[in-house]
């Protein structure tokens, strides 16, 4: 049997936050402090990040990894669109990631916010699509955990 051309993956995470849904929402709304969870690390430089927050608006960051990783000097890059905006308790948005020229996955992920007395629970799904010589199911969702864990360290560190 041969080996199908893509792979085709979805997962949902949930991280629960001890501050209000707004402020949740403010750290994916707000270009500063979506950059400080979302793109900066010791592992790149960003050399573009444009967020153009509201439905139909374009997100779009690049990055060239350091000698730290497997990588050096290659260029990353994730182009989005924001489908689906409603203030406070959710955000939808696609994207596409593309490694060295090459495209290499194409995403929907869906942010959901509820709220639990004074916190915050966030839903993340990802739905995704993952072409030859991309990271893979597992490595995205590992890379969306620590994402979440950075999201924890902006909101409990404001």
């Amino acid at each position: 049997m041969e080996k199908p051309s893509v792979i085709h993956s979805s997962f949902t995470l949930e991280r629960r936050f001890g501050c209000a849904a707004a402020k949740v929402f403010g750290a994916l709304a707000e270009p500063e402090k979506k950059r400080r969870w979302f793109s900066d690390s010791p592992n790149h430089d960003v050399l573009e990040f444009v967020m153009d927050f509201r439905a139909g608006g374009a997100e779009k960051m690049k990055y060239r990894f350091n000698n730290q990783t497997r990588f050096p000097g290659v260029i990353l890059e994730n182009a989005g669109r924001y489908e689906d905006i409603v203030e406070g308790r959710r955000v939808v948005q696609t994207s596409t990631m593309t490694i060295a020229g090459r495209r290499i996955s194409v995403s929907l992920v869906t942010y959901d916010l509820l709220p639990e007395g004074e916190g915050t629970l966030l839903r993340l799904t990802f739905q995704g699509v993952f072409f030859e010589g991309a990271d893979g199911p597992e490595i995205r969702k590992a890379g969306w955990e620590f994402l979440m864990e950075r999201l924890g360290e902006l909101l409990g560190g404001e």
